[in-house]
């Protein structure tokens, strides 16, 4: 009888953890998917300039790394947008993956991107991590951006340019 009871009960914990494991997998998947639409989002704001969105999105303590190295804080992102110094006509994402950590959030993603940037082109494919912390009132805010262009690929015959020692190459900023 006891061992009856004891295999009952075992037979229930098993089925609850079983039970938890799969709402937390759901949960995770849930958040995945409101990380997604937070990225669909930004992209909508840059798009169309659209700085007050932009500012609710960006934690105060915002750093953006553009793909030249530049570094930029939350108000100097805000007026490269406000100032136009940064446009974007198209931004197409693909490849997005969503790594949960905590309270954090950590995307990756390609973007094929055109627009200009401080007034030169900016036309091309780049990867970039773009990670959010959820607050304690829920919300997320984005806290760092990184992107990093990616080099088409050379024909099979053609020789790359040789850099020029001591010669300083600019692209424009993208992010």
């Amino acid at each position: 009888m006891i061992a009856v009871v004891l295999l009952t009960c075992f037979v229930a914990l098993m089925s609850a953890q079983q039970a938890h494991a799969g709402q937390k997998h759901e949960k995770k998947h849930d958040v995945k998917k409101e990380v997604e639409a937070l990225e669909e989002q930004w992209r909508k704001a840059q798009l169309a300039g659209d700085v007050a969105t932009m500012d609710r999105m960006l934690a105060e303590d915002f750093i953006g790394i553009s793909m030249s190295g530049q570094v930029n804080t939350k108000a100097q992102q805000l007026e490269r947008v406000r100032s136009r110094k940064l446009v974007l006509s198209r931004m197409d994402l693909s490849d997005m993956k969503v790594k949960l950590v905590d309270s954090v959030a950590i995307v990756t993603s390609r973007a094929y991107v055109e627009g200009t940037s401080e007034g030169a082109s900016v036309k091309g494919n780049y990867r970039y991590t773009r990670v959010y912390q959820r607050r304690p009132s829920g919300e997320w805010r984005i806290t760092s951006f990184e992107a990093t262009r990616i080099q088409p690929k050379r024909s099979a015959g053609k020789k790359a340019a040789k850099p020029v020692p001591g010669a300083r190459t600019e692209e424009p900023r993208f992010g």
